[in-house]
């Protein structure tokens, strides 16, 4: 039920996190703040295709 989501940085678009969610229950996209090791600094990572 749970599907692999991959998670990019809002600034510099490059994909640095894989997490999962269900789709059943959060059809929308995940948005979440996270460490960007190439921005070095917290931004917004936004689910990808």
């Amino acid at each position: 039920m749970r599907d692999i989501i991959q998670m990019a940085c809002g600034e510099c678009k490059r994909r640095n996190y894989s997490t999962t969610k269900n789709k059943k229950k959060t059809t929308e996209r995940l948005e979440l703040n996270k460490y960007c090791r190439f921005c070095r600094k917290h931004t917004s990572h936004r689910e990808t295709k």
